[in-house]
C-alpha cells in the first residue's frame, strides 16, 4: 500500500448551486461502451453538471453526475488519484450513476489549483516535479479532508435528487484511497460504505495513520490492494484488518494477484514498459465496489 485558509463558508444549497454551474448538459450514456465487458446494453440518459462546492477551505469544482428525470438516489463520493478529477474520473461517475446514484468528483487539488491538478506528462523521478506534488498535496491533511467531508455530504444532502434516507458512500483511488476513511471516520452518521482500491499510506508508523480512524468509522468497507504494494508493505492489510475487527467492523480486503499500484484507472501510464491498467482485474474491482454499495446505501 505504497504512498505515492479561506473562511468558512455555508454549504450551497440545491437552489444556488445552479447559479454557480459552470455548464449543465444531458447525455445519454451507453453503459455497455463505459462498462466494458458484460454491462447492460441499454443507454441511461444522465445529466453531468459542473459546480462549485463551498468548503472551510475554499471553492472547490466539482463534477456532479446523476441520473435525468424525477426522482431521487443514493449518494456518492468518488476521491480520485494523484492525477485528479479528469475525463476517466468523469467516465466512472457515469457508470456509477447509470446505476442509479448522485454522484461527486470533487478536485482534491482546489486549495492550489483548478482540476486536474498535474497531468500524465508529470515525472515522479523528477525533484522538482515532486516538489510541486508535495505543495499540492501538503492542504490533504486529515482534518481538512474530513472538512472537505463535511460540506461534500452536506451539499449533496440539500439536492433534491438526493435520497436523504439512504447512506452515503465514498471511493477512493491511490491517494483518495486513505481519504475514504477520513471522510467516513468525520461524517460516521452519513457516511455506510467506504472502498478504496490500490490506496498510498492506509497504514503507517505516524500519528495520523488512517487505520487509526477506524474506531470513528460506522462503514462497511472494501480494500483492494495492488500486488506490487503489498510486497512493499506486507503486514498493512494484517494490521488493518485488526483494526476493523476490533471495533466488530470486519472490512473485506484483498489483495490483487498480479495487477500492479492504479490497475483499476484507464487512463494509467505506462511504468517501467509495463501497463499499469489491468481490465480483467478492474472489473472484478468495479463488482466488488457495485455489491459493497447496493448492500450498505440503505
Amino acid at each position: 500500500m505504497s504512498d505515492h485558509d479561506s473562511p468558512s463558508r455555508n454549504p450551497p444549497t440545491a437552489a444556488s448551486m445552479s447559479r454557480r454551474e459552470f455548464a449543465a448538459l444531458s447525455v445519454a450514456v451507453g453503459v455497455a461502451a463505459m462498462s466494458g465487458p458484460g454491462a447492460a446494453e441499454a443507454a441511461a440518459t444522465l445529466t453531468e453538471t459542473d459546480v462549485e462546492i463551498h468548503t472551510p477551505g475554499g471553492v472547490c469544482d466539482a463534477a456532479l453526475v446523476h441520473p435525468s428525470g424525477h426522482g431521487s438516489w443514493p449518494a456518492a463520493i468518488i476521491f480520485p488519484d494523484i492525477f485528479g478529477l479528469r475525463p476517466a474520473m468523469r467516465d466512472m461517475a457515469k457508470r456509477l450513476a447509470a446505476d442509479g446514484y448522485v454522484v461527486l468528483v470533487p478536485n482534491p487539488f482546489y486549495r492550489s489549483t483548478k482540476a486536474p491538478g498535474i497531468t500524465h506528462d508529470f515525472d515522479f523521478n523528477s525533484t522538482t516535479d515532486r516538489a510541486k506534488l508535495a505543495a499540492l498535496r501538503a492542504p490533504l491533511t486529515t482534518e481538512s479532508v474530513g472538512q472537505d467531508a463535511r460540506a461534500y455530504v452536506a451539499y449533496l444532502d440539500a439536492l433534491p435528487v438526493v435520497s436523504k434516507k439512504a447512506h452515503v458512500g465514498v471511493f477512493g483511488y491511490c491517494m483518495g484511497g486513505p481519504m475514504t476513511m477520513q471522510a467516513a471516520a468525520a461524517v460516521p452518521a452519513r457516511i455506510g460504505a467506504g472502498a478504496s482500491f490500490h490506496g498510498g499510506g492506509l497504514v503507517t508508523d505516524t500519528p495520523d495513520s488512517p487505520h487509526l480512524l477506524v474506531p470513528k468509522i460506522k462503514a462497511q468497507f472494501y480494500f483492494g490492494v495492488a500486488s506490487n504494494d503489498d510486497e512493499k508493505q506486507p503486514t498493512a492489510k494484517t494490521t488493518l484488518a485488526e483494526a476493523f475487527k476490533a471495533v466488530n467492523n470486519p472490512a473485506k480486503i484483498e489483495v490483487y494477484e498480479g495487477s500492479l499500484h492504479g490497475w483499476c484507472v484507464k487512463d494509467m501510464p505506462i511504468m517501467e514498459g509495463k501497463p499499469l491498467y489491468n481490465e480483467p482485474q478492474a472489473e472484478r474491482a468495479w463488482g466488488e465496489l457495485q455489491a459493497l454499495l447496493k448492500r450498505a446505501l440503505v
